[in-house]
């Protein structure tokens, strides 16, 4: 009773600190600046969404304890998106639905960006997926350096030690170019 009231949950941690790693890199300036990512509450949300989306690949398939830690990072991101609303000003009546469409859209963007994923080393269905949703207020941008991004994302965590993502320890590959 005394790790819940005062957060002893191991997987929680785990998520939470995850989460932060990914909200913290999805912060990268060139994201926005160079690679022409709307800097939207939309496009942070897509970029916000695509790094945990990389850190759950990860953790598919990893046994129980990685499942736990990837449910409490996806429970961290929908707190955090909560909590984002709340400070936009959207009222308590209106968070429940807005909610509801994000968890939603957050399903949908994890099945397709995981298929995406699978269809490597082809790029096409990864390119169309980041065209929808990253790119979707900018539908001229080239996306071609997120799409090298987001592979070599990909790779990097694929590599990482399962232990350190376990702890909610991530790293991320660089954003240059």
């Amino acid at each position: 009773m005394f790790k819940r009231l005062f957060g002893g949950n191991p997987a929680r941690q785990s998520g939470l600190a995850l989460y932060n790693a990914c909200a913290a890199h999805a912060r990268t300036p060139d994201f926005y600046a160079r690679w022409g990512v709307p800097d939207t509450v939309e496009g942070r949300f897509e970029i916000y969404a695509l790094h945990v989306i990389l850190v759950l690949a990860r953790l598919k398939g990893q046994g129980e304890q990685a499942s736990e830690v990837g449910q409490a990072l996806f429970d961290s991101l929908l707190r955090g998106l909560d909590d984002g609303l709340r400070e936009m000003g959207v009222g308590d009546l209106s968070v429940g639905k807005k909610m509801r469409k994000l968890g939603e859209a957050l399903y949908g963007r994890a099945r397709n960006a995981t298929e995406a994923l699978e269809g490597l080393p082809d790029r096409g269905a990864l390119e169309r997926f980041l065209k929808r949703t990253v790119y979707a207020q900018a539908p001229d941008a080239d996306t071609s350096a997120l799409t090298d991004w987001v592979i070599k994302a990909h790779s990097a965590l694929a590599d990482q030690d399962l232990s350190a993502l376990l702890a909610g320890q991530a790293s991320f590959a660089e954003v240059n170019g």
